[in-house]
């Protein structure tokens, strides 16, 4: 199936010819309709690129151009094409399907809403001056699973280094450590103004994300009056059933 390319011939044209064709689409299972026009209303977007000239899909049974992608959020798209409005819920799902698309102004209206201005600007800013971060959630959740055979919980001890002088007592706090220091995960230390709680917010929130049910408590160590007591220790808690 061919779509036209329309291009002007200097001549004023009537309203009926200034129409574009309808396109049927059945994006992961879901039905839209719109116009060409629409899909290539952002010529630098993916969906401009896919009906330009010859269309690079394939049609399902019906004959509607099928996107092997779920759905769900492509409705607000096409009301962003249609009338530059914003959505007001899934934002962050919404903001993933216009990175896919490559639709730049909705990209870029999208994150200056204020949820995505403050998980992008804020909150991962922060996380990116954490050594290690990402790869330390992925251990984090792999011992979880570890540990998790014939039990309700799985408890990990994880070390917070907020400061270079934390990091300079830090052989001789693990080795205060009455648990199993091989499975000790250790974050920081940081350049940044958030605090030592935010990082345990961001812990939990990201390991949560994943569908996780986890809680954080602080480890309290043995007070020796011969030795120094340190609080860089908390308790990673998963909860399985």
């Amino acid at each position: 199936m061919s779509l036209p390319d329309y291009k002007s011939t200097g001549k004023q044209s009537s309203p009926a010819i200034l129409h574009t064709p309808v396109v049927q689409l059945n994006v992961g299972g879901l039905l839209f309709s719109t116009s060409l026009g629409q899909l290539r209303k952002h010529p630098e977007s993916k969906l401009a690129e896919l009906f330009s000239g010859q269309p690079k899909l394939r049609t399902d049974a019906q004959g509607r151009y099928f996107i092997d992608r779920d759905g769900s959020h492509f409705g607000a798209v096409l009301e962003f094409l249609r009338s530059d409005r914003l959505p007001t819920d899934n934002i962050q799902e919404v903001h993933k399907e216009a990175v896919y698309y490559n639709i730049k102004p909705l990209i870029k209206r999208l994150e200056e809403t204020p949820q995505l201005f403050g998980e992008l600007v804020g909150r991962q800013q922060f996380l990116s001056r954490v050594p290690h971060y990402k790869e330390n959630i992925e251990v984090l959740i792999r011992i979880a699973r570890a540990e998790a055979i014939a039990a309700r919980y799985s408890t990990i001890m994880i070390c917070i280094l907020r400061t270079e002088e934390d990091l300079g007592f830090y052989d001789n706090a693990i080795n205060s450590l009455e648990a199993d220091k091989e499975s000790v995960v250790t974050f920081g230390p940081w350049k940044a103004v958030p605090s030592v709680k935010d990082l345990l917010d961001c812990i939990r929130m990201d390991i949560e994300s994943q569908g996780y049910t986890v809680s954080v408590e602080p480890h309290i160590t043995q007070r020796n009056i011969l030795s120094r007591s340190y609080d860089y220790f908390y308790k990673l808690i998963f909860t399985w059933w």
